[in-house]
């Protein structure tokens, strides 16, 4: 549940996760990476 857990929160999501594509506040797949990691620690 820790990659759904990031979903859910909707921060560190891509821009194709978001509501509106060109939200300036997308993350990186590398920033989405680094937040499930985060996760599991």
């Amino acid at each position: 549940m820790r990659v759904a857990g990031v979903i859910r929160e909707g921060k560190s999501v891509t821009y194709d996760m978001k509501p509106e594509p060109d939200d300036p506040s997308a993350a990186t797949t590398s920033e989405v990476a680094d937040a499930i990691i985060a996760k599991l620690k």
